[in-house]
């Protein structure tokens, strides 16, 4: 797809409406060029009806993993799936290093994003998406590039390790790790260690979510912010956080938003065995929306996409942060599918979460 005209992501930040109480800003950012309510974005549903005349019409191009067992589930060629080629949006210069840090399961590749700007820089630690058991910093070094350029910030993109070779909490260790690394070393790197946020999506945010709660728990008092993009924050079920069908407004393209709710619900399952191989998935770092206390936790911000599976789960955590005093930030993008940030510089949503991020970081700046 080309790029979107630029016109349209002034539209997404016009067309916003907003809701706020004592700890939580609601905002829901309206389809830029369309005026109706119950549909996707045109381009979403360009991209699924692409995927649908490629797979011969059926389910708008998802994969069905609902029948696949664990035993047989071809784990290369999920993994070479995943993913969307993206673009580079900066137009200033960013530097980019590529390192390995020791953790404790061992070497942790990283990628470390600088912009062109003087004095003590905000880090933010990027976890990317992909079910615990794909993706790569590949897929998100685009929106890395741009968050550097946007925040003034040094991001931090971690190459942490992938179930089912390396199972929970291997990915959520080696996030830490590489949170804690950021800290210690600071001053070489030209980092505010007061100013450090963590960021990810969907499994990302789940990581994020992680480190965070495993910071609060230790008192460390790193993190910050923290930056959830349709996050996974509740695997398997649980009858205080129902999924319904009827809390999602469909009025048109139920053709193509029905099968990618069902695709991501059915491989729910699957993904949880691969990941978990036995673990507990009430474990708060596996559910963090099901940890007893959400309380102390850093400022937060929340982004789901209207027609995701995720945002649920995503919606229900913003409200209990709030509940706990947690100053907290939701942001709803209406006619919007998962994994929205892969089609960086393709919709101009994905372009519009990183202005906001970079927004909340540059206002932690100012709050100290």
């Amino acid at each position: 797809m080309r790029q979107y005209d630029k016109k349209l992501l002034t539209l997404l930040k016009e067309r916003v409406t907003i809701r706020t109480t004592e700890h939580l800003t609601y905002m829901e950012k309206k389809i830029p060029d369309s005026e109706s309510a119950g549909e996707l974005d045109p381009r979403v549903l360009q991209l699924m009806m692409e995927g649908a005349a490629k797979s011969g019409g059926g389910a708008a191009g998802f994969p069905d993993l609902s029948e696949v067992r664990p035993e047989t589930f071809p784990i290369g060629a999920i993994r070479a799936g995943m993913g969307f080629p993206n673009k580079d949006l900066t137009e200033t210069k960013v530097s980019v290093e590529l390192l390995k840090i020791e953790g404790e399961g061992g070497e942790i590749p990283i990628r470390i994003y600088r912009p062109a700007v003087t004095g003590l820089l905000p880090a933010v630690v990027f976890f990317h998406g992909g079910g615990f058991i794909g993706g790569s910093p590949d897929v998100v070094e685009n929106p890395c590039r741009s968050l550097a350029e946007k925040a003034g910030a040094l991001v931090v993109n971690v190459d942490y390790r992938l179930a089912p070779e390396h199972p929970f909490p291997a990915g959520v260790l080696d996030c830490y790790d590489a949170v804690q690394w950021v800290y210690r070393h600071a001053d070489e790197l030209g980092v505010d260690p007061s100013r450090i946020a963590v960021a990810g999506d969907s499994a990302g945010g789940n990581l994020a979510a992680g480190c965070a709660q495993m910071d609060r728990d230790s008192g460390s008092g790193m993190i910050r912010m923290q930056a959830l993009i349709y996050p996974v924050l509740l695997i398997g079920k649980s009858a205080a956080y129902p999924w319904r069908l009827e809390d999602y407004e469909i009025h048109r393209h139920q053709e193509y938003i029905l099968p990618g709710l069902e695709a991501l619900r059915g491989a729910g399952q699957l993904f949880q065995a691969l990941y978990l191989q036995g673990h507990d998935s009430a474990n708060p770092l596996v559910s963090p929306l099901l940890q007893e206390s959400v309380e102390k936790l850093p400022e937060t911000l929340i982004v789901t996409a209207e027609y995701d599976m995720l945002r649920l789960e995503g919606e229900a955590y913003a409200g209990r942060l709030a509940e706990a005093g947690v100053r907290t930030r939701l942001i709803r993008y209406k006619g919007m599918d998962h994994a929205f940030l892969d089609k960086y510089g393709i919709y101009p949503q994905a372009e519009d979460c990183i202005d906001e991020i970079a927004s909340m970081m540059g206002r932690l700046s100012s709050s100290l």
